[in-house]
């Protein structure tokens, strides 16, 4: 037993006639027919009497014809309670975010949703990349923020922006002088890494063409988890890093950072769900704040991405690792 065959009994008792019924429900007369015999097969009972015109209900087909027109009653209050959920812009919501990207994104975008969607409370969590994945997947959280792609074939991911890297350099830096930098072959043992950060530190080992971190800093192993730490060893001259632009977007008189000549390395920042996440004009309502909030200096090589529903149910886009 189907909703489409309820309607069709409905219909049939509305129009009592086949023909106008099948109209009615843009479906062939044949169709309808071979619909309804296999309804009054299943339940044993003939719903209408075909003996009789115009088409009558047999009495147990009229309070099954009544039965079905309450159930579809309550199948449009189902529809009618999912679209209402999906653009409900109230009630709780747990966001995840990257730790390297936190620190600098999320004043900006609590101040923004604030304005957007002053009924949402949201609960935020800081972590790694690979924790993220498995809060998604397990439901602790509900939306996360974070580099992509992830390969994980169960969330879904609508890239928001893409974020330059540039080179952090002490004042002695023979690079330090210049307008854009450009990778030395010193630098590549003098990179600091960030403790269970492995895809932010796969990115950073792609950039210097390294395969490991095994040679890296041999005398001394950071076991660090904070950018601005990294940050102070290289103005203590302990190392070179690669940091995101916005960690250093309130940094632009200090002169210790540097763009990279092209081709510039980028990651790319998306909002992340599960399959099942519903919210849809929440999340767009956060895509559009997260973009609106980013400083004009990250914005102007990109173009605003509104979320696609449509895109495939499992979006994974490949991204370039250069720009």
């Amino acid at each position: 037993m189907t909703i489409q065959q309820l309607k069709y009994i409905v219909a049939l008792d509305e129009e009592r006639h086949f023909a106008r019924a099948a109209e009615v429900c843009m479906v062939t007369q044949p169709g309808l027919t071979i619909q309804l015999k296999n309804l009054e097969e299943e339940i044993g009972i003939k719903i209408f009497d075909r003996n009789k015109v115009p088409l009558t209900p047999t009495i147990l087909g009229t309070e099954i014809i009544n039965k079905a027109k309450k159930i579809l009653r309550q199948a449009d209050e189902i529809r009618d309670f999912v679209v209402n959920e999906k653009n409900l812009l109230e009630g709780e919501l747990k966001l995840g975010i990257i730790s390297t990207l936190s620190p600098y994104l999320i004043p900006l975008f609590i101040k923004a949703m604030k304005e957007a969607t002053p009924n949402v409370r949201f609960i935020i969590r800081e972590s790694n990349t690979g924790q993220l994945m498995k809060d998604l997947e397990t439901g602790t959280i509900d939306v996360a923020i974070m580099a992509t792609p992830t390969g994980n074939a169960n969330l879904i991911e609508h890239p928001v922006f893409k974020e330059p890297f540039v080179a952090y350099l002490n004042e002695g830096h023979p690079m330090a002088k210049e307008d854009f930098y450009e990778l030395q072959p010193t630098d590549k043992t003098e990179l600091l890494l960030l403790h269970h950060e492995f895809c932010y530190n796969a990115q950073l080992l792609d950039i210097c063409g390294l395969k490991t971190s095994d040679k890296i800093k041999e005398q001394f192993t950071y076991d660090i988890s904070s950018i601005e730490t990294l940050k102070n060893l290289v103005r203590a001259q302990l190392g070179f890093a690669i940091i995101p632009q916005l960690s250093v977007l309130n940094e632009t008189e200090s002169g210790l950072f540097k763009p990279f000549k092209e081709p510039i390395p980028v990651r790319e920042i998306s909002l992340v769900v599960s399959d099942s996440f519903s919210k849809k004009l929440l999340l767009e309502k956060m895509n559009e704040a997260i973009w609106n909030c980013l400083p004009e200096s990250l914005k102007k090589n990109f173009s605003y991405r509104k979320i696609r529903w449509n895109d495939s149910p499992y979006f994974v886009k490949e991204v370039s690792k250069y720009m």
